[in-house]
C-alpha cells in the first residue's frame, strides 16, 4: 500500500504544525526582553483558556466528526474520540496567532497563516467540518482579545511585587 504525499502533508499540518507554533512561542519566551516574555505569556495563556473553553463546549453540545458520519479515512496521527465542535486545535492556534499578531504584526502574520493552515488540514483530515474550525477560530480570537485587554502580565507583575506587609 502506498502512502500519498498529500496524505502525509495533511497529517503533518493537522497534527504537528500546532506544536511548531508552541515551539515558536517558547522561543519568544527565551529571547531577552520584557515584551517578548509578555507576548509569550499572553499567547500561552490565551491558548490554554481557548482550549479549555472549546473542550467544555464540546461536552455540553456533542457533535459527530466527519469520519464518524461518512466512514472516511482519518488523516491525523491519532483518531479523535471527543466531539467535534468547536475545534480545540483551531481555538488554541488562533488564540496563539492573534496574540502574537497583536504584539508583532510581521511575526503574527506567519502565526495566523499557520493557524489557518491547521484549520484547513483538520477539515481535509476528516476530523472537522468547516463550522467546527470557524467556531474554534472565533473562540480563540475572542479569548486572545480578552487576555490582551486584561493585560495579565502586568497583573501578575503587580501581584508578585506587592509588599505583603501592606
Amino acid at each position: 500500500m502506498f502512502v500519498k504525499v498529500e496524505d502525509i502533508t495533511i497529517t503533518f499540518f493537522a497534527s504537528f504544525l500546532i506544536w511548531l507554533m508552541f515551539a515558536g512561542v517558547l522561543i519568544l519566551w527565551v529571547i531577552d526582553g520584557r515584551i517578548k516574555k509578555e507576548e509569550a505569556l499572553h499567547a500561552l495563556l490565551a491558548a490554554l483558556i481557548a482550549w479549555v473553553l472549546a473542550e467544555t463546549i464540546k461536552r455540553i453540545f456533542p457533535t459527530l466528526r466527519p469520519f464518524q458520519v461518512n466512514n472516511s479515512e482519518v488523516l491525523t496521527m491519532t483518531v479523535p474520540t471527543d466531539p467535534a465542535f468547536p475545534s480545540g486545535h483551531a481555538a488554541a492556534s488562533f488564540a496563539l496567532a492573534l496574540t502574537i499578531w497583536l504584539h508583532d504584526r510581521k511575526l503574527g502574520w506567519a502565526f495566523l497563516i499557520a493557524a489557518l493552515t491547521i484549520g484547513i488540514a483538520r477539515v481535509l483530515g476528516n476530523v472537522h467540518y468547516p463550522v467546527d474550525i470557524l467556531g474554534g477560530a472565533l473562540l480563540g480570537i475572542f479569548v486572545a482579545l480578552a487576555v490582551e485587554k486584561a493585560h495579565v502580565f502586568k497583573l501578575f507583575s503587580f501581584i508578585l511585587k506587592r509588599n505583603p506587609k501592606e
